[in-house]
Order: structure tokens, then C-alpha cells, then sequence
């Protein structure tokens, strides 16, 4: 599977991505040919190489002479639809312009079949998001990873007036996506950037372990203190890296030393109702020797809100430390497996489809323990047992236990 990782560690925006996926090796004359099927025969498409801090990029720009066009998601849609594009292309150009319309509607509170797209809406913001759809099938990239995206700071115009940077449709846009700030004093992340990353990225995470076959730069307008470029590796994950999903989630944590310890568990069954995915609590000393505990919470970014606020209603912290971190698990699977003591469920880990991890499930081995009268390793040792031996292709099943014997 061909995978293209978008380094984008000075923003994103539409003639970025433009830029990556020509300098990868799409020809420009596609990007010619996507403009004629969207009625945009007049475009001027030229790409040039450039510059930025020494790095060599390529440059797209998209000239079209319009007066006064508005469009709205509703005009765009159509004429997206009515293309002769690939099936592919119209699908995630669809994609795009969806997350972009929606934005909009959310932030002027109007219909989305509505809403105007002003400089959303031009024929170089078309020719963008179509046009790196065109790309990406031309390349035959079937996986897109993205970098967390930097934030800018300042302000913008617009056709609405005066923004704060990022813009308003931009933090729309990438709810739920791991963001950071820049520090960089302008517009680094633009909306088609962000729709463009958002609707098609799988993950936004760290460069995974892959083979890369090329890399390619685009060039952004500014000259800002860093290269001013979008990176791309296209290539193919490596097989070590294939079985396991790695996603962003969120560790929120809080020391607490002064409450009752008979709260902790009722606070954590809150907090697994809440949304979080573990719960954990580690005995600490803090200041003037007092002993405390920390509670730490991993929960994906959605839950964050909600997980605050069990925290702060349920406990007596007066803060949260809040951590964005990787997380990367393997494939895993339920299996049943008979045992002596009755059917048991085992959780089953996986790496390349070779088991690597077998793991019973408590309920079903502690219901199976009280059941029988015996311990309760007994039962997990002869669902370990049954699941091995079904993996390994003996079709063993349990010995051990009075419905063994």
C-alpha cells in the first residue's frame, strides 16, 4: 500500500499540497486538465521551481480571471458532480468541500446549502482541493498520515473583516486533530489546508517506520524564520510497522492529597463512563511531606471535555495537567475457547496475523472459578492452554477441572 506522510511543520496550505504532489512527480498538465473538466478552461496553471531557507520546492499558482463570482457549497457540489472526474477524485474532493461548508455554516450560523464560500469558493481554491485529489490518485497514494499542525498567531484579513489567526474556520475544522502553536506571527494553516489534511488523513501522528521511494517539497507565499514548505515521503510502510494502530489520545492527570481514598473508586467508574479507555492511580509525596495520589486518566481527544469535568466535580484538584501522547496497540481479536471449568473468552493480540498475546477474560474466568470451586489461576491456565493450542493449529482444548476429567 503506497503511503504519503505530510511533514507539516510550517503549515499547510491548498498551493502546499499542490506543490508536494508536483514536485512528487504529477504533472502539471493534469492539474491543466482538472480545470477544463471544471469548466475553468481559462486557468493559468504554472509550476516553478523556488526556494525556501536553502530547500528546493516546487511552486504552484493558479491564475483565473473571475468578476465578482460567489459560490455557494450547494453551486460547488454540482459542479464537482457534474465533472467527468474518476469516481475517486469526486469522492474526496466531495469530502473536502463538505468539512469546508460545514465550517462555514457553524461559524455564520447559516444553512449549509447556503453558505457562500467567498474566497473559499474561487477558482484557485476549486482547482486546489480537485486538483490534489487528481494528484493523489495519479500517484496512487491509498494512505495519507499527516504531522500534528502548527498554529500561527495574529491576525488576518478576510472578506468578513479581521481575524484572529488561526481562523475561525480553520479551528472548525480541525476539532478532535492534534494542533499546536507555532509561535510564527501569520496564517500558517489555511482552511483548504485543514479540510484537505481532515477529511483524508487516517492519522496525525509521528513519522512512522516506512520505505521512502521519494520526498517532495511545496512552497508556501511567506518568507517566514523557518522554510516555508510543506514535506511529503511517499512510499510504503514497513511490514514491522503493519498489525499495530497507532492514535492520538490524551493523558490528564491531577496529585491529590486531600481526599477521602474511599472516593477513588466510585471517581474512576465515573470517569470510565465519561469516556476514558484506562484509570490509574500512583501513590506520591508532595510538599511538607504530605502523602497524595495521583490519578491519571487516558481518554481519546472527543472525551477530553467530559473528562475534565468528572475531575474537577468528583475530586478535589484545583488543576489538570494535560498531555497529547501516541498511543500504539496491536491487532486484536475475541475468541471463545472450552475449557474444563466451561467456555471461557480470551482476547487474542496480533502482529502480521501471527498471535503474539493471549489473554482470558477475568469475568468469565472468575464466574468459571466460583462455579467450580477452585482458583483462580487454575481457570486462566487452562484457557491459556485451550487458546494456544487453537492457535497453533492442534485444536486442543482444556484438560484441567472436573468436566475435563
Amino acid at each position: 500500500m503506497k503511503t504519503l506522510y505530510l511533514d507539516a511543520f510550517a503549515g499547510i496550505s491548498g498551493d502546499m499540497m499542490l506543490g508536494v504532489l508536483v514536485d512528487l512527480g504529477a504533472p502539471v498538465d493534469i492539474l491543466r486538465d482538472t480545470a477544463h473538466r471544471l469548466g475553468l478552461s481559462e486557468a493559468d496553471i504554472t509550476a516553478t521551481r523556488t526556494e525556501r531557507k536553502g530547500i528546493g520546492a516546487a511552486k504552484v499558482q493558479v491564475r483565473v480571471v473571475e468578476r465578482e463570482v460567489v459560490r455557494t457549497y450547494a453551486h460547488i457540489r454540482e459542479l464537482v458532480e457534474r465533472s467527468d472526474l474518476s469516481p475517486q477524485a469526486k469522492e474526496r474532493s466531495q469530502k473536502v468541500f463538505a468539512l469546508l461548508a460545514e465550517a462555514e455554516s457553524r461559524i455564520h450560523s447559516r444553512n449549509i446549502e447556503q453558505v457562500h464560500f467567498h474566497e473559499l469558493g474561487s477558482a484557485d481554491t476549486l482547482v486546489d482541493v480537485v486538483g490534489s485529489m487528481v494528484c493523489l490518485e495519479y500517484l496512487g497514494v491509498e494512505e495519507l498520515l499527516c504531522s500534528p499542525l502548527p498554529m500561527g498567531t495574529g491576525m488576518i484579513k478576510t472578506s468578513h473583516g479581521v481575524y484572529p489567526v488561526p481562523a475561525p474556520a480553520v479551528t472548525e475544522i480541525l476539532r478532535g486533530i492534534p494542533v499546536y502553536s507555532s509561535g510564527i506571527p501569520t496564517e500558517i494553516v489555511t482552511p483548504t489546508g485543514a479540510a484537505i489534511v481532515a477529511a483524508l488523513a487516517s492519522e496525525f501522528c509521528l513519522l512512522p517506520p516506512m520505505r521512502i521511494q521519494s520526498v517532495g517539497y511545496g512552497a508556501g507565499d511567506r518568507d517566514l524564520e523557518i522554510p516555508n514548505v510543506l514535506r511529503g515521503f511517499l512510499g510504503e510502510r514497513e511490514p514491522a510497522a503493519r498489525g499495530r494502530t497507532r492514535e492520538r489520545r490524551m493523558v490528564l492527570s491531577a496529585n491529590i492529597d486531600d481526599m477521602n481514598p474511599e472516593i477513588y473508586p466510585y471517581v474512576m467508574e465515573r470517569l470510565f463512563e465519561a469516556g476514558a479507555e484506562d484509570v490509574w492511580l500512583i501513590p506520591i509525596q508532595m510538599k511538607k511531606s504530605r502523602p497524595a495520589v495521583t490519578i491519571s486518566v487516558l481518554a481519546p481527544p472527543p472525551s477530553e471535555e467530559e473528562i475534565k469535568e468528572v475531575i474537577f466535580a468528583e475530586t478535589k484538584t484545583l488543576g489538570i495537567r494535560i498531555e497529547e501522547v501516541d498511543k500504539e496497540y496491536l491487532d486484536r481479536e475475541v475468541m471463545e475457547v472450552s475449557t474444563g471449568f466451561g467456555p471461557v473468552r480470551v482476547k487474542v493480540a496480533r502482529r502480521e496475523g501471527r498471535p503474539l498475546n493471549v489473554a482470558p477474560e477475568y469475568e468469565d474466568c472468575r464466574r468459571a472459578a466460583l462455579r467450580h470451586g477452585v482458583p483462580l489461576k487454575e481457570v486462566y491456565a487452562a484457557a491459556e492452554e485451550a487458546a494456544r493450542g487453537l492457535l497453533s493449529g492442534g485444536g486442543l482444548e482444556g484438560k484441567n477441572g472436573p468436566e475435563g476429567k
